[in-house]
């Protein structure tokens, strides 16, 4: 017999025990005594068993894989999100399918197709900007299999959900550059059909009416890309009243602002003071350094990990419970793109 293909039922008739006997042995099942866990185990040592995770599978209904849905791996935030997700998958052996929507509600459908067509236990998602018919997330919850929402939620669809306190994200940033002393706060918003995006602007908007600052339309602009920086900040100084604060709704469109702004004449933070959202890694490179909310990726990937893991087990009948949503504080790191007083305009 060739080491590799031993199986349960090989080291059993060795042993002149049962199979079931064999498998629990190799789970350290308090039921079988430490004797024979050791005999099952060097014995496995011995033969050098692994064990047929398929048949596994089909004993316990389980395939120990779960799937992922992010918009791009490429952004710092989802690689973020992914170390913690796996971290926690990883403790527990499962194998972890990651799939990107690229932005495309369409490559989403196919992404959930995909992952349907595969013998998963689980999906964790955030969804594309261009997501706004969920019929292919609600044929998720249709098949019975458990779903867990991250940072981009779909509002209408009953599940659990991990997400930054977004709203108070935009409240501090905003808070911050009225602080310092700006004057007229531009906001570069993303996608309002995303909760993130209206929420991130509903907190700038909050913030300048808490401290008795005037909301212009005229400072608010779709902006969500690095791209779209350079274009729409070059529109917003050369306003006949330019702002002295920006607000970005990401990091990578607030690098895009202040290349713009530099490339302009003007000094940052000396002229105009620029806060991200997110916490890149590249924000603390910057020249000057970025000040910005942190997104907590890591740790939003651990919670949905977590939450997840708990629906597939069943923890504290936990199918029957009704959807959790945790929410992460958001907090203000501040770096050199931002004026350090008043007093130092």
């Amino acid at each position: 017999m060739k080491k590799h293909q031993i199986t349960i039922k090989d080291i059993a008739k060795k042993l002149n025990i049962s199979p079931s006997t064999v498998s629990r042995a190799l789970k350290d099942h308090p039921d079988i005594n430490l004797e024979t866990r050791e005999a099952v185990k060097e014995m496995a040592r011995k033969y050098n068993y692994r064990p047929n995770k398929i048949a596994l599978s089909l004993l316990q209904n389980q395939s120990k894989t779960i799937g992922v849905i992010i918009p791009e791996i490429i952004h710092h935030f989802f690689s973020s999100v992914i170390s913690g997700i796996e971290d926690i998958f990883y403790e527990q052996n499962y194998n972890i399918i990651i799939c990107q929507s690229q932005e495309s509600y369409k490559r989403e459908i196919k992404n959930v197709q995909t992952l349907l067509s595969s013998h998963i236990d689980g999906i964790l998602m955030s969804i594309s900007k261009e997501t706004q018919k969920l019929d292919h997330i609600k044929n998720i919850q249709e098949v019975g299999l458990p779903l867990v929402f991250f940072d981009r939620i779909a509002e209408e669809i009953s599940t659990d959900k991990v997400i930054v306190d977004d709203f108070g994200g935009g409240y501090k940033a905003t808070e911050h550059l009225i602080r310092i002393g700006c004057k007229r706060i531009a906001h570069l918003y993303g996608p309002l059909n995303l909760l993130i995006g209206r929420n991130r602007f509903n907190g700038y908007k909050k913030a300048l009416e808490d401290y008795n600052k005037p909301f212009d339309p005229e400072l608010t602009v779709f902006c969500d890309s690095y791209e779209k920086a350079l274009s729409e900040i070059k529109k917003l100084l050369e306003l006949p009243q330019p702002p002295d604060g920006i607000f970005a709704v990401n990091d990578l469109t607030a690098m895009g602002a202040m290349k713009m702004i530099k490339d302009m004449g003007y000094q940052i933070p000396q002229d105009i003071s620029v806060v991200g959202f997110t916490n890149w890694l590249i924000s603390r490179f910057a020249d000057p350094a970025l000040t910005t909310i942190d997104q907590k990726g890591y740790l939003m990937g651990t919670e949905a990990a977590q939450l997840l893991l708990n629906r597939i087990n069943n923890e504290g009948n936990a199918q029957d419970d009704q959807p959790i949503t945790k929410l992460l504080d958001s907090e203000l790191i501040i770096r050199d793109s931002t004026r350090s007083s008043p007093g130092n305009p």
